[in-house]
């Protein structure tokens, strides 16, 4: 079998990797994904710090194009495969676009992936939580999902009446702070909360999600 000519370097646990996949799944592009070990140093090794010099995770390589941010991967990926979902062809579209993915970027993911990180990934850090960055951070993002409720109300996804990857790069965190106790705050919110079940209930989305067990092991205690 010939092997793929996109392939993505990194654990599908990570949300910023599963990212990568998300795009690549909404295009409909066939990629490998090469599994790497963050226990085991993968990541800091020779080989990976010539494709990402910072030693992160996820990375593309599609073709001779080397690529890492998970960010820019899936915009690269959409722009070549499924630019309508960056509202291509119409330039107010496309800047409401931009705009929805810079916040996620800055205002919603840092908050949801510092509660992700203590409720659910100490365990794999090797330290207790911190409940008082729990505290601090479900606060400030009590406030943020207000303001995507307003948005919401007005219009079905975040850039209008059509779904774009403003929305969809939101999924792969938010599949995570999901899966932690505070899931009630995106439930309490009836316009996010019917934005956020379309989004996972999309097939590429679902495709991902059996990449991120954490979706699993959080589903039994998303009550509690």
């Amino acid at each position: 079998m010939a092997t793929s000519a996109v392939k993505v370097y990194g654990w599908a646990i990570s949300p910023f990797v599963s990212r990568a996949l998300l795009a690549l799944e909404e295009a409909g592009v066939d990629y490998e994904l090469v599994p790497m070990s963050r226990q085991a140093g993968d990541h800091h090794r020779p080989e990976h710090l010539a494709r990402n010099p910072f030693g992160k995770v996820p990375v593309l390589e599609d073709g001779d194009l080397t690529l890492f941010e998970s960010h820019a991967i899936a915009r690269h990926v959409l722009r070549k495969h499924k630019p309508e979902l960056l509202g291509t062809g119409n330039l107010e579209q496309a800047a409401l676009v931009d705009v929805w993915f810079e916040v996620e970027a800055h205002q919603l993911s840092p908050l949801a992936i510092a509660i992700v990180v203590e409720c659910i990934f100490t365990p794999f850090l090797g330290r207790e939580r911190n409940q008082a960055v729990v505290d601090e951070n479900v606060e400030k993002l009590k406030k943020v999902l207000e303001v995507y409720e307003a948005r919401l109300s007005k219009s079905k996804y975040l850039a209008g009446d059509f779904l774009s990857l403003a929305d969809l790069s939101h999924f792969t965190i938010m599949h995570c702070f999901m899966a932690t106790e505070y899931a009630a705050l995106v439930e309490a919110l009836p316009h996010v909360s019917a934005w956020w079940e379309g989004l996972a209930a999309r097939p590429a989305a679902k495709k991902v999600a059996e990449f991120m067990p954490v979706g699993t092991a959080g589903a039994s205690k998303k009550h509690e």
